[in-house]
Order: structure tokens, then C-alpha cells, then sequence
């Protein structure tokens, strides 16, 4: 297995981040196994260190995302079947169809799950699965979204938590009393740091020169890492609630540029990769 070219510094958080960005851009759409060499040669190109880089292998495999066996002195990992589906919805919510932004019929989700600040480990995995599904939190326990059709993902969080005993949903539209409906999305959703967060994403890979092999690849992941980020900050508002959203063409932008690198951060994966 050859070492990288040259060992970078990583835009990326973690290892941990890394190594999911691979498993999903990477792995998934293969469903073959992949050596320890060829995660870590790419970990370490991206560049986490050797033992941080194992860890978060060793701590993906405890978890259930992938599962070890063994061929010859090499160990070879492959994704779960959970997990696989997982990748598989996710792609959906990462790069949605934006056709469809126009169409709303004014209706929202609604969904009241107040937990004390004493629970802290639970309110962080609530928070954690409403942002991924799109809900803004304009209020202390209130949740909203205009995707009505995410209801068995807020219930599904909500059992999952134990949460239902003292849990209020419903659907509708905002009736002529208290703030107007453009206030609650503004308290919702920090839309000035969403723009912001995309400026910079876009100045950091547009205009990029034509990429290929080592390059294409880890500029790829970097900005696959990034854009998997993307849905817990931006709710993918209809046209109607945001006219006139600039975020919209940069995510388009960002998309088309992923599309480019594709080929060629493919090809050199599966040049260090050799999958059987």
C-alpha cells in the first residue's frame, strides 16, 4: 500500500468525521469489503495521525457501523446492513432534490417535547435528530418544521427517548395570533450564519483548478465532509418561507463541484483500495 504523496493538514473535525465521509462516499457505493491499509492510507493523507486514525476504525467497528474479518494478516471491514440503509437515506437528505422547493401547502409540524436542562446526554440526542430532520427550535421545547412529512423520524426520536408520555404534535397552519409566520422562522433558524457558513464554504472549493488522482480524492472527502454537515444547520426551506435565498445556488454549486471530482477521486480509490 503506498503512502500519501504528502501529509496535510485535515479541514476536516475529526477522524471519526473522516472516516464516515469515506464509508459513505467510498465504501457504500461498492458494498465491498476495504482493508485496514486503504482506510488508513486515506485518514492519514487527510491528515489524523496513525493512532487517531485506528481508533476511530476500532470505535466504528464497537458501534456497529462496520464489521471486521479476517483474510490472511489483513483485516478487511465492511458496512452493516443498518448502517448501509443509513448511507443510503442520507444521501437524500444531503443532496435533496431542490425541484420540489416551490411546491408547500402551508402546513407545519409541530412537535412540544419539553426536557429538563438536567438532561443534558438526552436533550443533546433530541437536538441532535430534530436539526437532521430539519426542525427549528424557536422556543424552549417547541419544534417546528415545514416538512410535515418528517413525522415518523420526530416520533421515532421521541420513543426512541422515552419522551412520549409528555410529548404534543400536531399539524397545521399558524393561525393570526402572536408572531407572524417570517418571525418564526427567523427565530427558528440562524439563516445569517447558514449564508455565512456557505460564503465560506464556497470560497474555500470554488475555483479550484481541475483536479485528479491524490488531489481530486482528499479535496472529494473534504468537501463531502463539509456538505454532510450541511442538513443540521440548513432546513431546506420552501420558496415560500425564503424568497429570493442565495444559499440555494451556492449549495447547487457545491453539488456540481463534488460531481466534477467524482471520477477521478474514484478512480484513485479504488487504485489504493483493490477491492476483490
Amino acid at each position: 500500500m503506498p503512502k500519501p504523496a504528502e501529509t496535510k493538514t485535515s479541514s476536516i473535525g475529526s477522524a471519526r468525521s473522516a472516516l464516515i465521509s469515506i464509508l459513505g462516499e467510498f465504501v457504500a457505493p461498492y458494498r465491498r469489503p476495504v482493508r485496514t491499509a486503504a482506510l488508513l492510507y486515506v485518514l492519514t493523507g487527510l491528515g489524523f495521525g496513525e493512532p487517531a486514525s485506528r481508533q476511530a476504525i476500532a470505535r466504528a467497528g464497537a458501534s456497529g457501523l462496520i464489521t471486521a474479518e479476517r483474510d490472511g494478516r489483513q483485516t478487511k471491514w465492511s458496512l452493516t446492513d443498518q448502517a448501509h440503509q443509513l448511507f443510503v437515506e442520507g444521501v437524500t437528505r444531503v443532496f435533496p432534490d431542490m425541484s420540489g422547493s416551490s411546491r408547500w401547502d402551508g402546513r407545519w409540524l409541530v412537535v412540544i417535547a419539553p426536557i429538563p436542562e438536567s438532561h443534558r446526554a438526552m436533550r443533546k440526542k433530541l437536538y441532535a435528530a430534530f436539526r437532521w430532520a430539519g426542525f427549528g427550535n424557536p422556543s424552549p421545547g417547541v419544534w417546528v418544521t415545514p416538512h410535515v412529512d418528517r413525522l415518523p423520524e420526530a416520533k421515532t426520536a421521541i420513543d426512541s427517548l422515552g419522551l412520549s408520555s409528555n410529548t404534543i404534535s400536531f399539524i397545521g397552519s399558524p393561525a393570526d395570533v402572536g408572531i407572524p409566520e417570517n418571525e418564526l422562522v427567523h427565530r427558528s433558524w440562524d439563516l445569517a450564519m447558514v449564508a455565512n457558513t456557505y460564503d465560506e464554504l464556497l470560497a474555500r472549493f470554488d475555483g479550484k483548478r481541475p483536479l485528479s488522482g491524490e488531489e481530486a480524492l482528499f479535496a472529494h472527502l473534504e468537501l463531502a465532509d463539509a456538505l454532510r454537515h450541511t442538513p443540521y444547520m440548513d432546513p431546506q426551506l420552501p420558496a415560500a418561507l425564503l424568497p429570493n435565498w442565495t444559499g440555494l445556488d451556492v449549495v447547487k454549486r457545491l453539488q456540481n463541484l463534488r460531481a466534477e471530482w467524482t471520477p477521478a477521486a474514484h478512480a484513485h480509490w479504488l487504485s489504493i483500495a483493490r477491492l476483490d
